[in-house]
């Protein structure tokens, strides 16, 4: 018995196009549950139990396949088009049908016959063709089953499992490998060729697995639990099927509502925000369910239906999963491994099930919309509905806080200085400063005669003195200077777009004769030179290549915390534990400028040059300053004790509701007004020094503080990917790395950590923005391809945990820094 027609669903947040009821059947349903079946425009269920229904919705009626004597318990549809196939499946028999054959059949007035290719296997909940359509693994009691698909007969039999298999599916790039899950919480990998068993997993969780997909593109696949887990496992050759991460359905669906409702509350826009999601203006806390059995995977055109929309960014090849519950239909995005969007079923008015027992959805979206098929738990219906994927989204859309600034962010200055912002009052100071005192060109005595007339000249006093005289000894050699003076006039090298990653060791130095950290490394901007901070209290800069020690500057009476290099590579910023800030010139060992004590009141952290050199930029505390600077290294004869190198502050920038800044990051290599920060409250917040304000805050960036920001900060997109240089990345202690949009302020992909509690290790990022490398307390370094969440290589060999990693931003090659003093070099 069925009923039709088109009816538009009011409900749902007042978006009455989001849901489409398109069929409803009356039928007995299974008390068990079912498995259900869509390919392309037909789905396929039991119907009155025994009874196998095609609804065909390009046809007026739909195909009924009589066969079976006791109830249906699993279908499935062959991959390919002509002919295609379905397999049914009951506790007596298992049955192939060919659909355009069965439908010739109907139209001369036969009774179509299906292949029986399988007999008396018991309870069968799982069924699925191979990717040739050649054999159907059937999954019956605590056995699969290797079927023909033409004959019966039975090509394999896979023991193991110590309860009933759940699913199963093939791995298409591994013609012979197929993987199962079970109801004794297991998952094992089979070479069903051989009939041999290749893995199997312990016990991952106190419930059953019910699920299971396998995601080509990123070579992993997905288990879904009866309690609502989703445990995402990586098939890459050498990864030995570790798990990539497990995700809580019920924690991402509070998280999700309470977003919508903080960013519905804030644009006074309530009413549009979903019904799940709101109890009488009230923060939901009790409005989730309290489980999500996850009764089905499938791919989710997601990207497809918001290719023509201008607010949708996505940075990156991500993957999007429909997931369906009892309760209704979450999207999943496995960059991020966030909450997309979710469909209640008791949200929509004319969807008459509440609760669904079993669900099955079209892998394509036609025109943005897909089909969903569900089963009631409570009563004898199943529903055919219409599901407006972009207008689900577009109804739940959260947008974080943006404090004044309504556009969306850019790292790369898209428009000039205001009159009133602090660079720019900050460079008209500069401009006041004589036209000598500029960062990088030494002060020379002014050209004019002894007596101070124009026509008389005193021999030798209108040339600048010989300074060279007055110069501390550096030690350096004279071919060592020689090589850097011209390493500085070669032309900056540009990186290579597509390079292989660099995972060849080359080599190992000690920088001390003992174990001291490396606090913090960072390359050149030509990438000819490599400053080191370590926890003796001095500076090393040496050569790219590891091979000569360029200088030693010593001074600081605490651990470095940070080094930065200028824009034109002739000075270096250090920062210290003890409160201080130096600015050092690459060949002089006494420090330019020192700011003391007094001018902090907390460790200062993070310096760095800012805005091509215009600026330095540091933490202190809370918040982060400023500063106006003018470096000097001549000295006056008769004022020797009095530096001619200035500092003053423009301006400090607190960070909202944090007791200290953990992080902070700029560029300096072209003009831009952002800075990012993070604080021990776990929120990232954005500044935009033109505006000289915050202007948007990402609250709970990762489960702990961050401890590191990082950006690509050098100039190999300028010409060809320039909103790349939008993407930056998050890294905390035990936590993984996090992948975000600038321009959209929310996580683009979420890679799997190594880290721990113990030592907070560094991250860094191509210049060429395809690779991340990754230090790690385990001795090794990871590198990740930005598509993947998953690590591509581990670069072993550390003697200690690898604390820093660095890339050149001249050459594909990577330096990791570790706690024991030891500095490696890879190459590709």
């Amino acid at each position: 018995m069925e009923s039709g027609g088109d009816r538009p669903s009011a409900g749902g947040g007042g978006s009455a196009d989001v849901v489409c009821v398109k069929h409803l059947f009356k039928s007995k349903v299974s008390e068990s549950l079912v498995q259900l079946a869509w390919s392309h425009h037909r789905c396929a269920f039991p119907l009155d139990r025994n009874e196998l229904c095609i609804w065909n919705t390009e046809a007026a009626q739909p195909l009924h396949l009589s066969g079976h004597r006791h109830s249906i318990s699993a279908v499935s549809f062959g991959h390919k088009t002509n002919p295609l196939l379905v397999c049914s499946a009951s506790r007596e028999r298992v049955i192939v049908w060919n659909l355009d054959e069965c439908t010739q059949k109907v139209q001369e007035g036969l009774t179509p016959r299906g292949i029986v290719v399988g007999t008396l296997l018991g309870m069968v909940l799982h069924v699925r063709f191979s990717p040739d359509d050649q054999q159907v693994a059937v999954c019956a009691g605590n056995r699969i089953y290797i079927l023909s698909a033409k004959t019966e007969a039975i090509l394999t039999e896979l023991r193991g499992h110590m309860a009933p298999v759940t699913a199963a599916e093939f791995c298409t790039w591994e013609k012979t490998m197929l993987i199962s899950v079970s109801e004794d919480r297991t998952f094992k990998v089979w070479d069903y060729s051989a009939g041999q068993l290749i893995y199997q997993s312990g016990v991952l969780t106190t419930f059953p697995l019910l699920s299971l997909l396998i995601d080509e593109e990123n070579k992993q696949f997905i288990a879904g639990s009866a309690e609502g887990t989703l445990w995402i496992f990586s098939l890459i050759s050498d990864h030995n099927y570790r798990c990539v991460t497990h995700i809580n359905l019920k924690k991402e669906q509070e998280k999700f509502c309470n977003k919508m409702w903080k960013s519905g509350k804030e644009r006074g826009e309530g009413q549009n925000t979903s019904k799940l999601c709101k109890t009488n203006n009230v923060r939901p806390e009790g409005s989730v369910e309290a489980s999500l059995p996850v009764l089905f995977i499938e791919h989710c055109d997601f990207l497809v239906c918001f290719h023509n929309e201008e607010n949708i960014h996505s940075a990156l090849n991500t993957s999007y999963f429909w997931i369906g519950s009892s309760t209704g239909l979450l999207i999943i995005n496995l960059g991020n491994f966030e909450l997309e969007a979710f469909l209640s079923y008791k949200d929509y008015s004319d969807l008459s099930i509440r609760f669904a027992r079993s669900c099955a959805l079209t892998r394509q979206a036609v025109n943005g919309k897909v089909l969903c098929l569900i089963t009631s738990m409570f009563e004898d219906v199943f529903a055919v509905f219409e599901v407006n994927l972009a207008a689900l989204v577009r109804s739940q859309q959260s947008d974080f806080l943006l404090h004044g600034n309504k556009n969306s962010l850019s790292v790369i200055a898209r428009c000039s200085l205001l009159t009133n912002s602090p660079l720019c009052k900050g460079l008209k100071k500069n401009m006041k400063e004589p036209a000598s005192k500029t960062l990088g060109v030494k002060s020379t005595m002014k050209d004019q005669p002894l007596v101070f007339h124009n026509k008389i000249k005193s021999s030798g006093y209108t040339a600048a003195p010989r300074m060279t005289m007055f110069s501390p000894n550096n030690n350096l050699k004279k071919n060592e200077v020689s090589k850097w003076k011209t390493s500085c006039k070669c032309k900056t090298k540009e990186y290579p777009l597509e390079s292989y990653p660099p995972i060849k060791y080359e080599k190992e130095i000690s920088v001390t004769s003992k174990p001291t950290p490396i606090c913090c490394i960072q390359y050149s901007g030509d990438g000819e030179m490599l400053a080191c901070g370590l926890a003796d209290k001095t500076v090393l800069t040496l050569s790219s290549n590891l091979t000569d020690t360029y200088n030693v500057f010593s001074g600081h009476d605490g651990a470095l915390n940070s080094v930065g290099w200028s824009h034109d590579k002739k000075w270096l910023v250090s920062a210290s534990e003890d409160r201080t800030l130096r600015i050092w010139s690459v060949c002089n060992k006494e420090p330019a400028l020192i700011l003391g004590k007094e001018k902090f009141h907390k460790t200062v952290r993070f310096a760095q040059f800012y805005f091509i050199d215009a600026f330095i930029l540091l933490c202190c505390g809370a918040e982060f300053h400023l500063l106006n600077f003018h470096v000097d290294t001549i000295k006056d004869d008769l004022k020797r004790y009095k530096p001619r190198s200035v500092c003053k502050l423009v301006q400090k920038f607190p960070m909202a509701s944090t007791m200290e800044i953990t992080s902070l990051s700029a560029v300096n290599d072209f003009y831009s007004y952002i800075v990012l920060t993070a604080g021990r409250n776990r929120a990232l917040e954005v500044f935009d020094l033109n505006a000289g304000c915050s202007t948007a805050v990402i609250p709970e960036v990762h489960t702990r503080s961050v401890h590191q920001i990082c950006q690509n900060k050098g100039s190999s997109f300028s010409t060809q990917q320039p909103e790349a240089y939008n993407l930056f990345m998050t890294t905390a202690a035990g936590d993984g790395i996090k992948l975000w949009d600038l321009r959209t302020l929310k996580c683009e992909r979420r890679f799997e950590g190594h880290h721990s509690c113990c030592h907070p290790c560094g991250i860094a990022v191509s210049p060429c923005g395809r690779f991340i490398a990754s230090g790690s307390d385990d001795k090794c370094a990871y590198i990740y391809e930005m598509h993947s969440s998953s690590f591509s290589h581990k670069l072993g060999g550390h003697t200690e945990c690898v604390i820093n990693v660095a890339f050149s931003p001249s050459s594909p090659q990577l330096t990791t820094a570790t706690l024991d003093g030891k500095l490696q070099l890879f190459l590709p």
